[in-house]
């Protein structure tokens, strides 16, 4: 049974709210074997309906953030999103492994768990975040932070065992910095 933590931000869950979102976001369950807690964030700020949702799934963070002048509208773009992600990201996987399988072993190995502290120092750090950093080619390591909807991952290469960084530049390519422990 999939677990779903639900919060609100200036909004209350309803039992109606609740419910339709366990029942919407629960649909992309289907497409895995393991998921993990899904995290959905609701909030209202003036006329805009923001729904935010991170789903882990076998080992791989999907995330999705929509909004609309309608919570329920909100949900249903954040769903189509999300979607669209499964979609793009298997067919990827497909044509790269030929072997039809969904987020398996090679996204399994693009696990990023994520922890965030606070910590006051003179060039104060307002968020710190802890990723597990495993082995992957250039290629997935791309697909992975399309996934999570950055800019940049950082990922240890699979060849070299060296850590390095993708990135997204303004033009829409894309940038690779590699480690040299001269």
């Amino acid at each position: 049974m999939t677990t779903f933590t639900i919060r609100g931000k200036n909004v209350e869950i309803t039992p109606a709210l609740r419910d339709y979102v366990e029942k919407r976001i629960g649909k992309i369950t289907r497409y895995f074997d393991s998921v993990g807690e899904i995290s959905v964030l609701l909030s209202v700020l003036k006329d805009r309906h923001l729904v935010e949702v991170t789903v882990p799934v076998q080992g791989v963070l999907l995330r999705g953030e929509e909004a609309s002048h309608d919570m329920y509208a909100s949900i249903d773009l954040v769903i189509e999103k999300l979607e669209r992600q499964i979609h793009k990201h298997k067919t990827k996987m497909q044509r790269r492994f030929r072997d039809g399988t969904l987020l398996d072993e090679a996204f399994a190995a693009n696990a990023a768990q994520a922890r965030v502290e606070d910590e006051e120092d003179d060039y104060p750090i307002v968020k710190r975040k802890k990723f597990i950093v495993k082995p992957m080619d250039v290629q997935e390591a791309i697909m992975q932070m399309n996934l999570l909807n950055h800019d940049f991952f950082v990922f240890r290469d699979a060849d070299t065992e060296e850590v390095n960084v993708v990135y997204r530049r303004s033009d829409g390519k894309y940038g690779l910095i590699e480690s040299d422990n001269r």
